[in-house]
C-alpha cells in the first residue's frame, strides 16, 4: 500500500482543509452511532469504576503512588484503548466494507489523509476526555497537579499515535465492524493485565516487570505515569524506544497489508 500519493510539503492549507472535512463527516457519523458513542463516552469510566474497589485495597505504601493516582492513570489508559483503538478498528472496517475508503482514495486526499481524517474525531474526543478527567481528578479527588505536564502530554500523544496505527493494522484480520469487538480483545486484555493500567509494574518482581515492559501499551502507561508523579528523564529512555518500535511496526504493517476494499 502507498501511504502517500501526493509529494510536497507534509502540511499545506489544502491538506488541512481535506482533513477538517473528513473529520467533520466522521464526527457526524459517530454522533449517529449510539453503540460507538456509548463506547467512546462511557466505557472507560465503567471499567475504572469496576476496578475501583480492587485498586483501593492495594498496598501502595512505599510505591509513591495513591489509589486515586492509579485510578487516574488507568482511566487515561482506558480512554486510549477504547476511544482510540477499539473505536477506530470498528470505524475503519465499517468504512472499508461500505466502500467509503475506496471512494475517498479516488479524490485528492492522500492515503495518509484518509486514515488520519477518519481517526480525527476519536483522537479529539480522547484528548478532551483526558483533559477533563485530569481537571476533575485535581478538583474532586484531591489529586496533585501533574508533576510534568509536557511528559504527560508526550505519553498521551504517543498513545494516540500507537493506538491509531494499531487500529489500522488490526483491520487486516477484522472482517466486519461487529467482529471488531473480538479482534481488539487480545490487545485490550494484554494491556489491561500486563501494562500497568491498574497494577503498577513497580509492585511486581523486577524480572516480571522487565518482561511486561516490552508489551505494546506498557511504554505509554510508563510515560503517562511519569508525567503524573514525576520521574527522572533517564527513566523514560527505554519506554520511549519500546513505544517507538511498536508504533513503527504497526505503521509498517499498515503499509504492507492494509486493505481499502471489502474482504470477501
Amino acid at each position: 500500500m502507498s501511504i502517500s500519493k501526493n509529494p510536497g510539503p507534509a502540511v499545506t492549507r489544502a491538506a488541512g482543509s481535506r482533513l477538517a472535512a473528513l473529520g467533520r463527516a466522521e464526527l457526524t457519523l459517530l454522533l449517529r452511532n449510539r453503540v460507538a458513542l456509548f463506547t467512546v463516552l462511557f466505557m472507560p469510566l465503567l471499567m475504572v469504576f469496576a476496578m475501583q474497589s480492587a485498586v483501593s485495597g492495594m498496598d501502595l505504601e512505599g510505591s509513591g503512588l495513591t489509589a486515586s493516582g492509579v485510578l487516574m492513570s488507568g482511566l487515561l489508559g482506558m480512554v486510549l484503548l477504547f476511544v482510540v483503538y477499539s473505536n477506530l478498528v470498528s470505524t475503519y472496517v465499517a468504512r472499508r466494507e461500505e466502500l467509503v475508503l475506496k471512494r475517498l482514495r479516488t479524490g485528492e486526499a492522500s492515503d495518509l489523509e484518509v486514515l488520519v481524517g477518519t481517526a480525527l474525531p476519536g483522537i479529539a474526543v480522547a484528548l478532551v476526555q483526558s483533559a477533563l478527567m485530569l481537571a476533575g481528578g485535581v478538583a474532586v479527588l484531591d489529586l496533585p497537579v501533574p508533576a510534568n505536564v509536557p511528559v504527560l502530554l508526550a505519553g498521551l500523544l504517543m498513545g494516540v499515535a500507537m493506538m491509531t496505527a494499531m487500529a489500522a493494522a488490526s483491520t487486516v484480520f477484522t472482517r466486519t465492524a461487529e467482529s471488531a469487538q473480538l479482534s481488539t480483545l487480545p490487545l485490550i486484555l494484554v494491556s489491561f493485565l500486563g501494562s500497568g493500567l491498574f497494577v503498577p509494574l513497580g509492585m511486581l518482581p523486577d524480572t516480571v516487570a522487565d518482561v511486561l515492559g516490552l508489551l505494546p501499551f506498557t511504554p505509554v502507561m510508563e510515560i503517562v505515569g511519569a508525567g503524573l508523579v514525576g520521574a527522572p528523564a533517564a527513566d523514560l529512555l527505554r519506554p520511549s524506544l519500546v513505544g517507538l518500535v511498536w508504533t513503527g511496526l504497526a505503521v509498517l504493517a499498515v503499509r504492507r497489508w492494509f486493505r481499502w476494499e471489502p474482504r470477501h
